[in-house]
């Protein structure tokens, strides 16, 4: 029996991480296995639940999260497809508790289906998240494709230069991602070098790209998440286009943009 079952709560944040894997399938974003979802469910698992024997033996992380201790996440498999979660999100994902040493999990649930390769990224960040205090409870890794075309040319690797050029193509841009994009130079996908990177920039940013691989996004919840990353790749988009079309797109003047920041009270 689904672990869902008679819990709403717990069912609509799943549904929410189902809707979204369905969305990155469709623009393309999700090729084969491709992409990773992790959410904290704490707040959202009950004391039946906590009973609940495991149904793995302890798994290292590798690493010691001293704030996860006890935390419950919902993970996508790792080699598992977005399209299959978007359809069956507990056959292609699981729901792991981290174990008291911190720096091992158990899968408690629907499926013995280990979680996502990209895990102690993942970890990493909601551990930074709750060690700050933050309310954010989501973390999506996906792969836009104008977005990671863009990390191909060296000029945009440098500081806030893309986050600049992309609030420039359209305003709700700079209204809906306020604090920009981080860059982390490529690191080895899974690896823990990957993880801190990721992590130093979480310090300034909610959006950060992996070089040449990806982008990596924190929020309140999935879906919140989701519509950071599709907003800067529609802004992606249009100066890709105008690109094509022949010209450099003049993009919103630092006059604006600044207005923009005083009208909507952003942070940067």
């Amino acid at each position: 029996m689904s672990i869902l079952i008679n819990r709403p709560e717990l069912e609509k944040k799943i549904n929410e991480v189902a809707e979204v894997a369905g969305y990155l399938w469709q623009k393309g974003w999700a090729e084969r296995n491709g992409g990773n979802i992790t959410v904290n469910l704490t707040h959202e698992i009950d004391n039946e639940i906590r009973h609940l024997p495991p149904i793995s033996g302890a798994i290292s992380i590798g690493r010691t999260f001293p704030h996860l201790k006890g935390c419950y996440f919902y993970c996508k498999g790792a080699n598992f497809r977005m399209r299959d979660l978007a359809r069956r999100p507990m056959e292609n994902g699981s729901i792991i508790r981290i174990l008291d040493d911190c720096s091992s999990y158990v899968i408690v649930a629907d499926q013995l289906v280990k979680p996502t390769s990209e895990l102690a990224s993942h970890l990493s960040m909601h551990n930074y998240l709750i060690g700050k205090g933050s309310s954010y409870k989501a973390a999506l890794h996906t792969h836009p494709i104008d977005l990671i075309a863009m990390t191909h040319h060296p000029a945009f690797l440098k500081k806030d230069v893309l986050t600049h050029l992309l609030w420039s193509m359209i305003p709700e841009t700079r209204a809906f991602c306020p604090r920009g994009l981080g860059i982390v130079p490529y690191a080895l996908p899974g690896s823990f070098e990957l993880a801190d990177a990721t992590i130093r920039e979480l310090d300034e940013y909610d959006v950060v790209m992996w070089e040449k691989h990806g982008i990596c996004a924190v929020g309140e919840n999935v879906m919140e998440v989701f519509d950071m990353i599709d907003t800067l790749s529609k802004s992606a988009q249009i100066y890709l286009t105008a690109k094509s079309m022949g010209f450099e797109p003049e993009g919103m003047t630092l006059a604006q943009m600044e207005e923009m920041k005083k009208a909507f009270n952003l942070p940067k």
